[in-house]
């Protein structure tokens, strides 16, 4: 499909959620990656907001088709493509996340807190990170949560 054809389908699928999040995998630097299509990736990125990106650099395994394939790109213009995404996405994330701040989340409860004892862990339905207070009976339930700070990639709350 083209470029074109995804945005359409993001575009339908926000009219019908409009409050729906979007993640996505991005590879930087595969073999005759050029600087256009680099930067038809982030316009992509910049379209569709995603709230969350797992973002990678090619990397070259021998035994491997890509690995033989020519116009291997450079590292350092690996490196500095994969920099401007990677500050691309947290810009958008950190506003995307700044949006929920006040709002009540339904948050289904993972788990205990592995950092901080009395905090639970959950994701909200839009599959927003959020830590909150709570006891262990919450995990398993989808509790309302009001989010009271945005920490970029999670947020921070109190049950309601």
């Amino acid at each position: 499909y083209s470029k074109e054809d995804y945005l359409n389908v993001i575009e339908k699928i926000r009219k019908a959620v409009p409050d729906i999040h979007f993640s996505t995998d991005i590879m930087v630097g595969f073999p005759g990656e050029t600087e256009e299509d680099f930067l038809e990736t982030l316009d992509v990125v910049k379209k569709v907001r995603f709230s969350n990106a797992f973002t990678f650099i090619y990397s070259k395994r021998s035994g491997t088709k890509a690995a033989e394939m020519e116009n291997q790109v450079p590292l350092e213009i690996v490196k500095d493509r994969f920099d401007r995404l990677l500050n691309e996405v947290n810009k958008i994330v950190e506003e995307i996340n700044e949006e929920q701040v006040g709002n009540v989340l339904e948050v289904l409860v993972d788990e205990k807190n592995k950092q901080e004892n009395g905090l639970l862990t959950g994701r909200a339905l839009n599959n927003t990170l959020v830590h909150f207070k709570g006891e262990k009976d919450l995990i398993g339930k989808i509790v309302p949560v009001y989010i009271t700070e945005n920490k970029t990639f999670y947020l921070m709350g109190e049950k309601r």
